[in-house]
Order: structure tokens, then C-alpha cells, then sequence
């Protein structure tokens, strides 16, 4: 029997050292955050009074969308790390986001409203009431004169009419009212309810000698949150150097406010994997065709298909650009494999999906600016900028708003996806390059020698440089290209332009001086059989 005793007593020491551990909820909010093209790393610390014995640290207050795997956590002290656990507590919501409050706010300050007018309406029923009790009391009197009783119709007659224009107003007041508060609560449900979202949590198993003041340090990775670039170039004009501003495009909608924390760009991929792919073995054989027989019919196995598996990773951008922000100081930290922009202004980003624009770089480079025109499908005059060195400046593909002599011209797209040397970058159309392109009637002819047919086509091509600068432009235009023996094309005249005999195209590098015209002709012949059709226009 004491054998039993002492092993219940056992037991339930064991029970209770397992779960009388003392537990501390704390918060962190973030500190640092490390913005990824579609996710983000948080970092925080805090202070943590740590017990002697075995004790439960639980970081609470988190965003629900934390990657498990990416937890961190390191302590400074004389302490020893057990565990660390991660869940979402469905028992502790998120707080509203401030969004979602304002149009509760709306919503309970429109209910009053319509509660006032109600009772308005009611007090003119009450009034309206007393008023027809009046009417009968004076109409059943025996003595009542023809004046009084003209007076008392009157008085009956524009109070009856108040009362029902004021319950009039007062029924569209309330109609008006909750149409808004149908509006408001149809955009009360759109939104996310950050309120029913529950709240991450890290649970650190600690183990310490003695009581003691310790350091926690946490880092994880959150998804619902991302940056993408986009650039304003601006040209101020063709003999000064190109200026890109880099803008970093941050979004979050993590559940939880990033107040005041230190932001960081990072061009790093860390959701592509890191595992060497395996290149297998290729083998060949010769192709055996197979007879199949089968209910009278007989028929080849048709060749097998090579199936190749690659692995893309496929990343979507946003493109709406909300606000301009403020310049600020930037530190860009480059790696083997990624560069990272560190934000010396702290920022506070919202948890409601919305971007914020931040400037990360301003770049001065030298450009090599060239017009480019192809007159046969547009008269305008496209200046473009070549751009030597670009792979220094940590740039990627995205959007850029261009800026030509202070003059908002359109929107591009930088595209740095490229293995030249040199980044051309589209700066939009010039009004002071002036293009046409127009036909000579007099040298297009269409003739007919024995079994042939002869069309020919003669161009002229005209630029004029309106600028106070000289220009460079390069004017392309084509030839059609024979893809039959019968079909013959010649170029009898192309005022020096180079042709691709290949594709038919043709192109004339020109420097204009300021003021200065130039005329270029662009004459081709096709020669076919005359019973046969040939399209040329």
C-alpha cells in the first residue's frame, strides 16, 4: 500500500511541474521589418523577467499568417532556449483595424439620427392626435358661431399641413439615413474583418538556474505583404544626363500595424527553391512504328511524346502608384545573390492592403539619346536613351513614369531583363522632330512585259529637326520580303539605308542639325506572274 502511495504521490508531482510552469504573456510589436517582392521578415525584442525552473515565454498579438518554419528565436542570459512552438489563438482576436472602426462609428452615429427622427415623428403623431380631438370636441358644440368656426378651420388647416410637411421631411431624413447605413454596412462586409481574424503566437520554452532579467530576440516570416519597384525618368534635356528615381511600392495586409519600424528592401527570392535541379539522363532509340489490329481497322501507334517539366516561379506586380514620398537617406547593402535597401526613416505601414511609395534611389548616368520614327506606321518621333553600366545600379523591371524638359509624357516599362551591355530605355514621343512619309505618284507604276507583272513603289521621307540641339534619329521602314521563286524584289534606290535581306527591313541613321531637313526615298519593285495576284498595299 505505501508502495501505491508514494508512486500517486509521484504522479502527481510530475503532473504538476508539467503544467504549474509559470507562463508570461508578452508583446513585441515589430522593429525591423525585411520587405521580400511578396512576403516579409519581422524582427522584435523584448525584456523578459525569466523565473527559476522551467517557465512558458508567450509572444502574443501576431499576425495569423506567419510561416511556421521561419520562426527565430535567440535569448541573451544565463538561460537555456527548451522549444519553441508556434499557433493561432481563435480565443484572441486581432483589434480592428482603424478603417473598420471609423464605418462602425458612421453606422452608430446614422441609428441615432434615425432613432431622433422617429421619436420627432411620433411627437407630431401625438400632436396631430390632440389636434383631431380638438376638431371634434368644437364641432359638436351647440353655440358655435360662423366666424369661430372659419377661425378654428383655418388654425386646423396650416397646422395639419406643418405637422404633415414635417413628418414628410422627417420620413425622407430616415430613408436618406439608412440608405447610408445599407451602404456602409455592404462596405463594412467587403472589407476583411480584421475582428474575427485570429491572433499569432510563439510560445518559448525556457529553462533558468536562478531568477533573471533576459533578452529575447524574434524573427519570422509573414506572407499578405510584398514590395515591387517602379521609376520616374526624367530628362530635362538631350544634352544633360538621365535621372531614374528608384521607388519601392510596400504593401501589407499581415493583420497587424507596422508603427514606426525600420524598413528594408530586399531583392532576394527566398520563396524560389534553393535545391539544385537533377538533369537526367537523355536516352534515344529508333522510333518502331506499332500495328494495331483491332475490329477490321488497322492502324499505326502514333510516336511518343517527350514531356519536359520546368520550374517556373511566376511573381504578379501592382501597378497603382497612390502618393510621392519625401526623399530619404538610404544604405544599400549588396550580396552574392541579392541587394537590400535599409530605410534610415522609420516608417508606420498600415495592415489594409493599401501602397505607400518610398524613394530607395536617385541615379545620374550619361545617355547615349537617339531618336527612332517608322514612318509607315507613325509620324512620331520616339526619343530613346542608351544607358551604359546599368547593371550597377541594383535596378529591376517595372513600371516608369517619364518626364521630358519638366513635361509629364507617359508611362513605360524598364525592362532589365536583358543581356546587353547597354539598357535602352523608351522616353516617349518629341513634337520638335517632325516626320512624314508620303507616296510618289509619279514613280509607283504597275506594268505588264510579256508574262509578267511589274509593281513598283516609290516613298519619299522627310524629317525635320524644330530643336535648338542637334539630333541623332534612326528612321526605319521596310521591303517586302519574297518567300517564292516566282517573286521577285528589287531595291533600286534607298538613299544609302541599310537593308536586311533577311526581314526586309531597312534603316537610315541621320544627324540633324537644328533647323536642318532631310528628304530620304524608299523605291522597291515586285515582279511576279502576271496570272497571278500578288498583294502589295
Amino acid at each position: 500500500m505505501k508502495k501505491g502511495f508514494f508512486s500517486i504521490i509521484a504522479l502527481c508531482t510530475a503532473v504538476f511541474q508539467l503544467y504549474g510552469q509559470a507562463e508570461k504573456e508578452i508583446t513585441a510589436p515589430p522593429a525591423g521589418v525585411v520587405v521580400y517582392p511578396d512576403r516579409a521578415r519581422i524582427s522584435s525584442d523584448a525584456l523578459v523577467e525569466i523565473p527559476a525552473g522551467k517557465s512558458v515565454v508567450r509572444l502574443t498579438g501576431l499576425s495569423p499568417y506567419i510561416d511556421p518554419q521561419s520562426i527565430q528565436v535567440k535569448g541573451t542570459g544565463e538561460f537555456t532556449i527548451l522549444s519553441v512552438n508556434h499557433r493561432n489563438n481563435y480565443l484572441s482576436n486581432l483589434e480592428e483595424e482603424p478603417g473598420i472602426k471609423n464605418i462602425r462609428s458612421q453606422i452608430e452615429a446614422l441609428q441615432l439620427k434615425i432613432e431622433d427622427e422617429k421619436t420627432a415623428i411620433a411627437t407630431l403623431d401625438e400632436k396631430l392626435s390632440f389636434m383631431q380631438a380638438n376638431r371634434d370636441v368644437m364641432s359638436k358644440a351647440q353655440a358655435i358661431q360662423i366666424e369661430q368656426f372659419k377661425a378654428l378651420i383655418d388654425v386646423y388647416t396650416t397646422n395639419i399641413e406643418q405637422i404633415n410637411s414635417a413628418k414628410l421631411r422627417k420620413t425622407r431624413l430616415i430613408k436618406d439615413y439608412e440608405q447610408q447605413v445599407a451602404a456602409l454596412q455592404q462596405q463594412l462586409a467587403d472589407r476583411k474583418n480584421k475582428g474575427q481574424m485570429p491572433s499569432g503566437e510563439i510560445a518559448v520554452n525556457l529553462s533558468a538556474d536562478k531568477p533573471l532579467n533576459a533578452k529575447l530576440s524574434f524573427s519570422y516570416i509573414v506572407s499578405n505583404a510584398g514590395w515591387h519597384p517602379t521609376y520616374d525618368i526624367r530628362v530635362d534635356d538631350i544634352t544633360k544626363p538621365v535621372v531614374i528615381f528608384y521607388k519601392a511600392n510596400v504593401f501589407q495586409n499581415t493583420g497587424t500595424e507596422w508603427k514606426n519600424v525600420k524598413l528594408s528592401f530586399s531583392t532576394a527570392t527566398p520563396w524560389i527553391s534553393g535545391t539544385l535541379p537533377v538533369l537526367n539522363p537523355w536516352f534515344i532509340d529508333f522510333y518502331m512504328p506499332v500495328t494495331v489490329k483491332g475490329y477490321g481497322i488497322q492502324r499505326k501507334a502514333e510516336a511518343p511524346v517527350m514531356l519536359e517539366s520546368v520550374a517556373m516561379a511566376d511573381r504578379n506586380t501592382f501597378l497603382k502608384k497612390e502618393a510621392e514620398a519625401a526623399p530619404v537617406a538610404v544604405e544599400k547593402r549588396e550580396g552574392e545573390m541579392s541587394i537590400t535597401f535599409d530605410i534610415s526613416v522609420p516608417y508606420t505601414i498600415p495592415s489594409d492592403g493599401k501602397i505607400q511609395t518610398i524613394e530607395i534611389q536617385r541615379t545620374t548616368t550619361p545617355a547615349d539619346y537617339k531618336y527612332v520614327t517608322i514612318p509607315k506606321i507613325s509620324n512620331l518621333a520616339y526619343l530613346t536613351g542608351n544607358i551604359t553600366g546599368w547593371a550597377q545600379m541594383s535596378l529591376l523591371s517595372g513600371e516608369a513614369t517619364l518626364y521630358f524638359e519638366n513635361t509629364y509624357v507617359g508611362k513605360s516599362f524598364l525592362d532589365v531583363n536583358q543581356l546587353s551591355d547597354t539598357l535602352t530605355i523608351s522616353l516617349g514621343t518629341d513634337p520638335g522632330v517632325l516626320v512624314k512619309r508620303e507616296k510618289r505618284k509619279d514613280f509607283t507604276t504597275r506594268r505588264t512585259i510579256g508574262a509578267n507583272k511589274t509593281e513598283t513603289y516609290s516613298f519619299l521621307i522627310t524629317v525635320r529637326n524644330n530643336k535648338k540641339s542637334p539630333v541623332k534619329i534612326s528612321i526605319q521602314d521596310q521591303v517586302p520580303v519574297s518567300s517564292n521563286s516566282s517573286i521577285t524584289v528589287e531595291t533600286p534606290e534607298l538613299s544609302g539605308g541599310k537593308l536586311n535581306a533577311e526581314t526586309g527591313a531597312v534603316t537610315w541613321d541621320l544627324d540633324l542639325k537644328p533647323g536642318e531637313t532631310k528628304e530620304i526615298i524608299l523605291t522597291y519593285s515586285v515582279r511576279y506572274p502576271r496570272n497571278q495576284t500578288v498583294i502589295l498595299e
